[in-house]
């Protein structure tokens, strides 16, 4: 069934405007290569404190997966609890686990302050069990969580999960009420301008072709020119490119997209979403979805397997009516995708290397991570208290044989699709 319009459902309210600020500066004090969350997360506290910051951006500012991804807040770690413990220890688990707790308060925080028209909600998430045995598995990691980080979550039996969904796919799940979901392409609207009018100037159309350390400052080249910086931030994830060879050998970009259904009555959205809440499963490759903001339709996401566009939109479709099949007959309005990015241990990472900051490999969850991170990164250059972080406390590798083309994706794809099939386990 082919939708209405390939371009994001977000951009019927909100989509990405060129920036061209004109000729390049020869000089800047920070260089944030990347205009999505992470770039204009570190770009407000660092003009706000005074510097002279510009972004440059490849495409237009918020083109890529901040217009694009899913718009739920839920700052996840790919790794459970238990299993982050039993890899890195419980220092490290609790600090991952305690910043993720964080980000998601400050993210509510900042939108309440600087008052983002962004439709933020913290309405909850559900997670679905794929079988009887992973709610077990779920309620022992929810006592976990509970008496380890005091994060609060409920157990929900399969009897009683039509409250929470209107769907017979699942065996229970956990419920979450300190998660909820936002419009991307508001969200990245309204921080743009708070950058802007923080004093930030913009590029777009601007790719960065190369960065050169220079003594203590660095040059950084585009096709319009090269700006010297006493710093750069790069901020790139899932669109790194050749120009930024260091990163691109780090990050697997894997692409993600989304369905939009056609508007449903609100008798049937009762049915299907009666808390219009965020919904997970826990598939390796299981699908995100959500009620849109205003509540009329279904958005539903997850990996794409191969190249072919027909065939992941037609095996979307058919992942939402096998959880919903109420909606067979259902339209489709919007098909889309863009690219979220992974490092080889699956860990959100900001380091720093040869003096240049990276924020990134938000592992599909960057719409907490991204601008947390690109904030912290700020604060290190601006030497502030508020720069300590867990995150890029793991070693940022190399992936080995890899130059950025990712050949091996297919096979750990059909591996994952082998382990839904027979299990549906945690990770």
């Amino acid at each position: 069934m082919t939708p209405k319009t390939d371009k994001p459902y977000w951009w019927e309210a909100a989509e990405p405007q060129v920036a061209d600020g004109g000729p390049l500066p020869e000089k800047a004090d920070v260089v944030i290569v990347g205009g999505g969350y992470a770039g204009m997360g570190a770009a407000i506290p660092l003009a706000r404190a005074g510097r002279d910051v510009i972004v440059l951006e490849r495409d237009r500012p918020g083109d890529g997966a901040s217009s694009r991804n899913g718009g739920l807040t839920s700052a996840n770690i790919r790794w459970s609890y238990s299993k982050l413990k039993a890899k890195f220890g419980e220092d490290a688990a609790k600090a991952y686990y305690a910043e993720g707790v964080a980000a998601r308060a400050d993210l509510k925080d900042f939108v309440e302050t600087e008052k983002l028209d962004c439709d933020l909600s913290m309405v909850g998430r559900f997670t679905g069990a794929m079988r009887p045995e992973i709610l077990d598995s779920m309620k022992r990691e929810a006592e976990i969580m509970q008496r380890e980080l005091g994060i609060e979550s409920t157990v929900i039996e399969r009897k009683d999960q039509y409250d929470e969904i209107g769907s017979e796919l699942y065996h229970g799940g956990i419920r979450r009420t300190d998660m909820g979901g936002l419009h991307p392409g508001k969200m990245h609207r309204e921080l743009r301008r708070v950058a802007e009018e923080s004093g930030t100037k913009i590029w777009g159309d601007t790719g960065v072709t190369n960065i050169a350390q220079v003594g203590t400052q660095f040059d950084i080249t585009t096709p319009k020119g090269t700006v010297r910086a006493n710093h750069v931030i790069v901020a790139t994830n899932g669109y790194t490119d050749k120009g930024l060879p260091w990163l691109q050998k780090r990050l697997v970009p894997v692409i993600s997209e989304m369905i939009a259904t056609e508007p449903l009555s609100p008798n049937l959205m009762n049915t299907l979403m009666p808390r219009r809440q965020m919904h997970g499963e826990t598939r390796q490759l299981g699908h995100y979805y959500r009620p849109s903001p205003d509540g009329t339709q279904i958005l539903f996401g997850g990996r794409r397997y191969d190249d072919d566009m027909n065939a992941a939109r037609e095996r979307l479709r058919n992942n939402l009516t096998s959880i919903f099949p109420d909606l067979s007959d259902v339209g489709l309005s919007h098909h889309w995708f863009g690219f979220v990015a992974f490092p080889m241990d699956q860990l959100p990472k900001l380091t720093v290397h040869k003096g240049i900051i990276y924020a990134t490999g938000f592992c599909g969850s960057g719409v907490v991570w991204a601008r947390w991170m690109g904030q912290k990164a700020a604060y290190q250059i601006l030497e502030r208290e508020e720069a300590e972080t867990a995150i890029g406390s793991q070693p940022f590798r190399a992936i080995p044989f890899y130059n950025g083309n990712p050949w091996f994706l297919p096979v750990m794809m059909n591996w994952y699709k082998i382990k839904d099939r027979f299990s549906g386990t945690l990770k």
